[in-house]
């Protein structure tokens, strides 16, 4: 029989607030996490994938472990990106619903500092933050870490380069004695390097399996296509999904703008989100793919950290990733909390060997996608040339007397001759159009 949370030491106000979310079995990482860190005797290394529950992992100790007595920070919660720490901060709201006592702030970047400084001047248990905002915080000593009990690093293989610079300047405001917990999806040897320099030579690890709720469920799959056919393709893969909600990931900026500009023209309901983007936009764009007023995200990694959106039934990683870490992290992205989801990976011929690698490195098992014919790719553009004709506004400044006269030519016709003669002129445009030659790319390292 499975544990439940009271098995592993949960308090009552908490387990009532689990109750209400209908959270009900923990996950693996939970179950070996959350009996160690309430223990509360050394320092912790938590490795499990994206999605398998980690904010509650460390979430709800820190909860139950708070003196709130003092008035002070006693708990530092570290994040890559404010998306994620943002939604870091909402679990534990939820979590603490039945702790009204147990003060929590948000303190990320991208937003004006001034009102988190005048939220600090009020008791505050436990603050998330970016690193950057954090040092900023400290550097303007508008932050007291001196009864800080408890550091964590969450998802630390997206802040490795973040935290080499700063750590040392955060851990120099906590006490000696505090405890380190980091999470992590993967272990490079860089993160393997932090252990060694900031936590205890006697700490913990824990790993939970690939076989965990939200990870179980998805299907690993690739495409292989040359680059002329490329977006193709995924026009005709989008089309097959139409009122699904996905992310797409591609590897740059650059990328992200000019897909995000192709599937405008082609009428998806979609939004672009990277980080040069301002805050309040990118908030805006997560916020309409929530309420579901757009269906497709097309993101670069860092900016998709943090987006939980149950009905993500697709991610398509348009670009290979570099790392394995990254494609951990874009695939989490579906199959939330334990639905399930699609992650298809789109090729070119001379990455197909790099798939073996990734299957070895993850222990996950990818498999062929099978690409559509030319006639159905052809058909596809012809449906979805159809339908941008159909979403257009019509242009109210064209002149009267000229439309009138374009009426009158048209005027004999029935719909039905209409649009044969439209779709005829677009197949005769179609097939005079220029052959592109294929581009010749090198392989990506």
């Amino acid at each position: 029989m499975s544990k439940q949370f009271a098995d592993l030491g949960i308090s009552k106000p908490i387990l009532n607030a689990l109750s209400d979310l209908n959270i009900v079995t923990p996950t693996e990482i939970q179950q070996k996490t959350i009996p160690l860190l309430l223990a509360n005797t050394t320092d912790f290394v938590g490795l499990a994938k994206t999605g398998t529950g980690k904010t509650a992992a460390f979430g709800l100790p820190i909860l139950q472990l708070i003196d709130t007595n003092s008035t002070l920070v006693q708990a530092v919660i570290l994040a890559p990106t404010r998306e994620l720490g943002q939604q870091i901060f909402k679990n534990l709201e939820s979590f603490a619903t039945f702790l009204p006592e147990v003060s929590i702030a948000a303190t990320c970047g991208g937003i004006p500092i001034k009102p988190q400084i005048e939220r600090l001047s009020a008791p505050t248990h436990i603050v998330v933050a970016t690193p950057g905002r954090l040092i900023d915080l400290i550097q303007r000593k508008a932050i007291n870490l001196k009864e800080t009990k408890f550091l964590v690093l969450d998802e630390a293989d997206e802040m490795v380069s973040i935290l080499k610079e700063s750590l040392d300047e955060i851990v120099a405001e906590l006490p000696k004695e505090h405890k380190t917990f980091l999470f992590s999806a993967t272990m490079p040897g860089t993160i393997k390097q932090l252990v060694q320099n900031y936590l205890n030579k006697n700490v913990v690890q824990v790993n939970a399996n690939m076989e965990t709720v939200g990870n179980q469920g998805i299907d690993h799959e690739y495409i292989v296509v040359d680059p002329i056919e490329k977006l193709d393709v995924l026009m005709h893969f989008l089309n097959s999904k139409e009122g699904e909600r996905g992310i797409i990931f591609c590897k740059t900026k650059a990328a992200v703008n000019k897909l995000a500009k192709n599937l405008a023209i082609n009428r998806f309901s979609s939004g672009a989100l990277h980080g040069s983007l301002s805050q309040g936009i990118r908030d805006r764009i997560m916020e309409q793919f929530r309420e579901g007023h757009i269906n497709i995200l097309v993101a670069t990694d860092l900016a998709a950290r943090g987006i939980d959106v149950k009905e993500i039934s697709y991610v398509v990683n348009y670009h290979l990733p570099d790392a394995y870490e990254a494609y951990v992290h874009r695939s989490g992205r579906t199959a939330r909390a334990g639905a399930k989801g699609l992650s298809l990976t789109v090729l070119q011929p001379e990455e197909v060997d790099e798939i073996a690698d990734f299957e070895k490195e993850l222990g996950i098992k990818f498999t062929e996608f099978k690409k559509p014919s030319s006639l159905s790719i052809e058909e596809n553009n012809t449906l979805l040339w159809a339908k941008q004709i159909f979403k257009t506004k019509p242009n109210h400044e064209v002149d009267a007397e000229l439309k009138t006269k374009i009426k009158t030519v048209f005027h004999h016709l029935t719909k039905d001759e209409l649009i044969e003669k439209l779709l005829a002129n677009y197949l005769l445009q179609k097939k005079n159009e220029p052959t592109e030659k294929p581009v010749k790319r090198q392989k990506m390292k």
